[in-house]
């Protein structure tokens, strides 16, 4: 399945567990398909493929032990490198065979999350970790379980003109439903919006009604981002989406929201509402036919409103990504 990814899906990090779920023991999670087994050791985080090469049981079964993985089934042992460093059967005079290895993966944690790239990263961590300034306040939010296609999740995010139907009341008002034209532009390889002011009965969770400035951006296959800004008291915040494509048509997102005001108030307003929002949209991206997300621009019929959705997906075949796309 690996092999079949384009350079620009591999070259990426996700996000693929919280950090609070990752302690003594190994924990299993799945990419692309794949599965991988992350582990804790004094030297930081770990992922591997997760297979041991002996007899194929998943590494996952098996334990930590003096910062070594420790397969379930016959005790291979392996170092943080992936390379195996005792093989309990085998007589202490006997070289351990080359071809003992784990496969290795870039892993790394900051911001709650543990991170990893199947192929070389593009970069040491992801690029949309420059905006997040020490200034503002960062809340983690998910993991949500989504049984949709990662782009389709994506897209949904990108969309402005369901605000108003499937989050009247909170981020739109079916009475103002209309989209002003924008256009869609890029810097730095990052696609990016003009603002789109929307009318929102309750911006934030916090009952203030108002006329939010929307700026959407793209920064990667599975990583999205929005700016909502209040150009009459500065309040802003940056909303980052990354998801975690398991299978094709299974996902988990994950959400960082990076705020410069009310920064000494509690979290939990906030990430209920956030929780709130995706409940709502969970019943869409499920149920949307076809379940990939067509590239095809003439499978579907879209509008000036749509042009964020539309570079997306254009630039979704531009990078040749495959994965829970039609």
């Amino acid at each position: 399945m690996i092999d079949d990814l384009s350079p620009a899906m591999l070259e990426q990090w996700y996000p693929a567990l919280l950090s609070s779920e990752l302690h003594d023991k190994p924990v299993p999670a799945k990419l692309f398909g794949q599965q991988i087994v992350l582990f804790r050791t004094s030297n930081g985080v770990h992922a591997f493929k997760d297979l041991c090469i002996h007899r194929g049981v998943p590494l996952s079964l098996g334990k930590v032990e003096n910062d070594e993985l420790v397969c379930a089934y016959h005790g291979w042992r392996y170092n943080g490198c992936g390379n195996c460093v005792r093989i309990p059967s085998l007589p202490a005079d006997r070289a351990i065979p080359d071809k003992a290895k784990a496969s290795a993966y870039a892993c790394f944690e900051q911001h709650g999350l543990v991170w990893i790239c199947l192929g070389t990263p593009k970069a040491d961590v992801p690029s949309f970790f420059a905006n997040m300034d020490e200034e503002l306040k960062i809340v983690l939010m998910g993991p949500y379980e989504l049984a949709a296609a990662g782009p389709r999740i994506v897209e949904n995010f990108l969309d402005v003109s369901h605000l108003m139907f499937v989050h009247e009341g909170l981020l739109g008002d079916s009475q103002f439903p209309e989209i002003q034209d924008y256009r869609v532009n890029e810097y730095n390889g990052v696609l990016r919006t003009d603002e789109i002011v929307v009318f929102q009965p309750d911006a934030d969770g916090r009952g203030t009604s108002m006329n939010s400035h929307y700026t959407y951006e793209v920064y990667g296959p599975f990583t999205a981002a929005l700016i909502k800004r209040n150009p009459d008291n500065g309040e802003m915040f940056h909303l980052f989406l990354m998801v975690l494509p398991m299978t094709e048509q299974k996902s988990r997102a994950y959400m960082l929201k990076a705020r410069n005001y009310d920064k000494d108030a509690p979290d939990d307003a906030f990430i209920a509402f956030q929780d709130t929002l995706i409940e709502q949209d969970r019943v869409m991206v499920e149920n949307q036919k076809p379940e990939l997300l067509p590239l095809d621009l003439q499978a579907e019929l879209h509008l000036k409103c749509d042009r964020m959705s539309i570079a997306y997906r254009q630039r979704l075949k531009q990078w040749g990504v495959t994965f829970g796309t039609a």
